[in-house]
């Protein structure tokens, strides 16, 4: 009888037993030598013993951490450890389901992708992860693409142009400015309060600005080199993050916050260790900050209770007393 024709993926041999130590074996779990065979003839290879010994010895070499051991007559063999360990893993996986910035879709097939680069049982403890959140999610799908659109914009340093949207009332999107398209000069991308935004400066406005990525729609590269380089060179990005409240804009001021000791934590979270803390009788100490005015600081004061007080300048301090006349008006019984 002549030999047997070769098998169709013959040549892919060792790619596919990779495949299978990859899948199937990890620190804790391993597989036999006719386990392999088995598995192989699946992806229609065959393969000796000896030939298997040899490819083992290459994949050695080549650096992967192959591990055999001999049980009886039986030899088994795992692949022990790999780019990322189950920790970083879940880890990653975790930080993929908490982004707001990701649709639930995008979370799911990037999860999917990370659970490829450990085993079939590593990847099952991986997939328990995945129902931690149950946050709410981004629902623009082209954000994944917006980030690489904005990345390539300024590896080229272009200008890039977009429509901008905002929701209604129907949950519906409806775009800012008639559907005109923004014009501006991308610089950075901040992730802040669970969103991504972009940096860019606005030549018209003849500022820096700052934009939701997932409100983005039809971004387009233009031709034109980037502008306002000086005036982003000022900006230090993680100092404007901290200063925007939930990225709200606001004329940005030195203020004067009065605080309980026991909120000494919170002020350096939310400032930085830079901030400048002064003691203020036993109980109390000040802050001063800067920060964006806006009704989304003066909540955040407000949410931390009689622990936090604005005690300067006046014109805050004012701006403080009128917020809370309006809050008092609106909740307030009016026959009283």
């Amino acid at each position: 009888m002549g030999a047997k024709a070769p098998r169709r993926n013959q040549k892919l041999k060792i790619l596919y037993l990779l495949k299978i130590l990859k899948e199937n074996t990890d620190e804790e779990h391993d597989i036999t030598l006719q386990e392999i065979m088995t598995l192989l003839e699946g992806y229609d290879v065959t393969a000796e013993r000896k030939s298997l010994y040899d490819d083992m010895e290459k994949l050695k070499d080549f650096g992967y951490d192959i591990i055999m051991t001999q049980y009886g007559r039986s030899f088994h063999y795992k692949l022990a450890s790999r780019e990322f360990e189950l920790a970083e893993l879940k880890l990653l996986v975790d930080s993929v389901q908490s982004a707001r910035f990701l649709s639930e879709k995008k979370s799911a097939a990037l999860i999917r992708k990370l659970e490829n680069l450990t085993s079939r049982f590593e990847a099952s403890k991986l997939q328990r992860q995945v129902y931690v959140s149950g946050r709410i999610k981004a629902m623009n799908e082209s954000i994944f693409y917006n980030v690489d659109s904005i990345h390539s914009a300024i590896g080229e340093d272009r200008n890039i142009s977009f429509k901008y949207f905002n929701w209604n009332l129907k949950k519906e999107p409806q775009l800012r400015k008639n559907g005109e398209r923004y014009k501006v000069s991308p610089w950075a991308l901040t992730w802040n309060n669970d969103n991504y935004y972009m940096i860019a400066y606005d030549k018209e406005a003849d500022m820096i600005k700052h934009y939701r990525v997932d409100k983005m729609l039809e971004i387009e590269r233009l031709a034109e080199k980037r502008e306002g380089r000086e005036k982003y060179k000022a900006v230090d990005v993680a100092d404007y993050t901290k200063k925007m409240f939930s990225m709200f804009d606001g004329r940005e001021t030195k203020v004067k916050l009065r605080c309980y000791n026991s909120l000494v934590g919170v002020i350096i979270d939310r400032f930085g260790k830079e901030t400048v803390i002064m003691k203020d009788g036993d109980e109390h100490f000040t802050a001063t900050v800067s920060v964006a005015i806006s009704r989304q600081f003066f909540g955040w004061v407000f949410a931390l209770g009689e622990g936090v007080e604005i005690v300067g300048p006046d014109e805050v301090v004012d701006m403080v007393r009128d917020e809370i006349k309006k809050m008092a008006f609106r909740y307030l019984d009016k026959n009283l």
